[in-house]
């Protein structure tokens, strides 16, 4: 991966390999405003608690409260983006050897985190959209994992998201077979069409962690995440806090929680998210004449990925030289799996580019499939 996107760093590549923001639509303003105004008081730039500044601990309980899922500060535990987090709950809650369930395919950086810590990991399959509940009820009883890791909204890598029904039937087996569940939920908030759904933590409260962060709908590079976890995890998690950095940006956070408070956030992040419908438009509408006949795709209903499928006897991997050659990158599916991996699968982001710019990504993709074979 990191050399795919060494490869697409070169400014004549238009590439749909990165999950990348649009830096254009940082609110740039509102951000640098966020950061004089908190530094008008030197605490800003001292050692903090490794919990997290308490206003931006409030403002996310707040919000998850505002939503359904009822949440105190004290449930909070702000990490540095919520990659860590990922971290912190794999050296809390694995131990070598233990099995964790995942999504297959899964998102990559959870698959490395997972086996850096020794995990025996197993993916859960899909049949088509839908994730098979009945296998992810016969692995647990199977295996004992220790959790189920999903992103149940958008998924990166395929965009697809758990409907009401499989939410409260995952929650459901995670309580009758005793396993935790991460609900990992970066995308939650980019909803470009289609209704909102409860948190899995809503039906399964005791047993569900959830991750969330502020990289896709401010900026990743103030990479402020948060765990909100239940009392019985949050001892051990805050000591691998402390023990991993001691704790996230002091400043980072307090102008993240000023501009929480400020109210510029929603109105950027409707920006955001027509932008980002936009060019999910635009790349759905362009996918027919860009791949090869009788490829299938998913039509998502926010985020950032499109995740495609080739015919019979083609291999993304190997399609993806041709299409650097003609100055366009996406991802292959294969690296996303956990087992045995879908050579014919491609994930395509969407988000970074304008529509026309998307277009024409799209038709050099189109003109790859017939250079040298």
């Amino acid at each position: 991966m990191r050399d795919l996107l060494a490869l697409t760093e070169r400014p004549e590549v238009i590439s749909f390999a990165g999950g990348l923001p649009a830096p254009e639509l940082f609110d740039l303003e509102g951000i640098r405003a966020a950061f004089d105004a908190v530094l008008t008081s030197p605490a800003v730039l001292q050692y903090s608690t490794s919990e997290g500044n308490p206003v931006l601990r409030e403002e996310v309980a707040r919000r998850y409260s505002a939503d359904g899922l009822p949440t105190a500060a004290a449930d909070v535990l702000i990490t540095t983006g919520s990659q860590q987090g990922l971290g912190l709950l794999a050296t809390a809650l694995v131990d070598p050897g233990d099995t964790v369930l995942v999504e297959e395919p899964c998102y990559l950086a959870a698959l490395q985190t997972f086996a850096l810590a020794g995990a025996r990991v197993i993916g859960v399959p899909y049949a088509e959209d839908e994730l098979q509940l009945d296998e992810l009820d016969r692995l647990a009883a199977a295996h004992a994992p220790k959790f189920f890791y999903t992103v149940p909204t958008f998924q990166n890598p395929t965009g697809r998201t758990h409907g009401l029904e499989a939410r409260r039937r995952i929650a459901e087996i995670a309580e009758r077979r005793g396993f935790r569940v991460i609900e990992d939920e970066p995308y939650r908030q980019l909803r470009y069409s289609g209704e909102a759904l409860p948190s899995l933590a809503a039906s399964a409260p005791d047993h569900v962690i959830s991750l969330g962060s502020f990289s896709k709908v401010i900026a990743p590079g103030l990479r402020i995440g948060w765990i909100r976890m239940s009392a019985d995890v949050r001892p051990s998690v805050t000591i691998a806090k402390q023990a991993a950095d001691l704790h996230t940006s002091t400043i980072d956070q307090a102008a993240a929680a000023h501009y929480l408070l400020s109210g510029r956030g929603e109105p950027a992040l409707a920006r955001i998210r027509e932008a980002y419908r936009e060019r999910r438009d635009a790349m759905l509408a362009a996918l027919p004449a860009a791949l090869p006949q009788d490829s299938t795709w998913n039509r998502p209903e926010g985020g950032m990925f499109v995740w495609a499928r080739l015919p019979q006897g083609m291999d993304a991997s190997a399609a993806l030289g041709r299409a650097l050659r003609h100055d366009v990158a996406f991802v292959p599916g294969a690296s996303f799996f956990s087992g045995t991996p879908d050579v014919r699968t491609l994930r395509l982001s969407f988000t970074t580019y304008s529509p026309a710019r998307i277009e024409e990504g799209l038709s050099r993709l189109g003109a790859s499939w017939g250079a040298g074979g």
